[in-house]
Formats: structure tokens, sequence, C-alpha cells
């Protein structure tokens, strides 16, 4: 019949019909993780962790927001670069005396200082926020889930 889509296919939206503006999710990594290598070391723990050492982290991240004139909820290249950052980086907890060490070296460009212990879980909250802070204003949540081995991961719902 003339005028009817065959059976399977999808109407697109009318002129009049715009999707900007809809809410959407984007998920970044969730089948193919961001890979990072960045070392460590959790100054207070009574284990292995307390010593420097590194890890090959796994980072998904799930942008949630309204779609914008470009079709977008947020441009991949922009939430690659933000995790990029921290890739052969060392995390330190502020007050923590490598970073000294690392200042002496003349290797402080290579440190990533957090105020607080860089586990998977502060990882995420800390990704989370430098994200929101780069990413359009029509984006409403950001999650973001790093795995530090495949036995540990921290992090939001994706």
């Amino acid at each position: 019949m003339e005028g009817r889509p065959s059976e399977g296919t999808v109407d697109a939206p009318r002129r009049d019909e715009s999707v900007v503006g809809s809410q959407r999710t984007l998920h970044v990594g969730r089948d193919r993780p961001i890979r990072i290598s960045a070392g460590h070391r959790i100054q207070h723990h009574d284990g292995k962790c307390s010593r420097p050492h590194g890890h090959n982290y796994e980072v998904a991240v799930s942008v949630s927001g309204r779609l914008t004139e470009e079709g977008w909820i947020a441009d991949k290249g922009d939430i690659t670069e933000v995790i990029d950052e921290w890739d052969h980086m060392f995390l330190l907890e502020a007050g923590d005396p490598l970073i000294e060490a690392f200042e002496a070296a003349g290797d402080d460009d290579a440190l990533v200082v957090l105020e607080h212990p860089p586990t998977a879980e502060v990882m995420s909250v800390v990704l989370e926020r430098k994200l929101a802070a780069a990413l359009p204003e029509t984006v409403t949540d950001v999650s973001v889930q790093v795995s530090e081995t495949s036995e540990l991961c921290g992090g939001g719902e994706i």
C-alpha cells in the first residue's frame, strides 16, 4: 500500500516532532571499557595495597541528559579526554609523603592528588564530578564505574 511503511521499518519523526530535548542515556565503555594504566597506594591500609603499585583500570561511563541539536547527549571524545588525564599517572591522597618524593624527583607532573584515598570507589566519584563539570548543561546524570581488577569494581550503576 502506498504511503504506509513496510513491516519492520520505523517511522522517522515528522518535521514538527523534534527529538531534540528527548531524555536519553549514553554508555561509553560498557561492553568495551576505556583502559588506563595508573599507579596508586592506599597509605593507611594494613595490607599490600599500602605499597606503591599499579593497575590497568577499566572505566565505564553512563551519561544521561537531553539530546542536543547535534543529536547527542555528550561528545564521546570529551568523556575519554577527562578519563585519559589519569592515564600513566600516579594517584595519591593529599598529605602522602610520596608526593614530596615525586616533587623532589621532578616528577610531580605525573601526580594526581586526591582528597581521599585513591580507591576505585573514590576514583569513580571524582571522575563523575570531573565529567559533570566538563560536559554540557544538558547532561543531567553521570555514573562512572572503575574496575581495578576483574574482582574489584567501584562506582555507580552502569
